[in-house]
């Protein structure tokens, strides 16, 4: 006996769901990279901000963490829908 049973639309429907999600939620880390990344350059270029250039060095060096934690979690989640669906 088959210990995985074809998928009817409804349960096609939900891993499509899942799919966007994932996809929703690396979009959500990847305009956190933008944002900190432009502020961090902003932050470091604009002489009215002199007295918290640190603080865009911080948010410079924050922001290629944010994009591979995104990254690993959106190869992560994928992998995962496929081994568990067999898609």
């Amino acid at each position: 006996m088959d210990k995985n049973p074809p998928l009817i639309t409804r349960d096609w429907l939900a891993i499509e769901r899942t799919k966007l999600a994932n996809e929703r939620t690396f979009l959500a880390y990847f305009r956190t990279f933008i944002v900190f990344l432009g502020t961090g350059i902003t932050l470091l270029k604009l002489e009215f901000f002199s007295e918290i250039k640190s603080f865009g060095i911080i948010l410079l060096a924050i922001s290629p963490v944010i994009l591979i934690i995104g990254l690993l979690r959106l190869f992560s989640v994928k992998r995962t829908i496929k081994k568990h669906y067999k898609l």
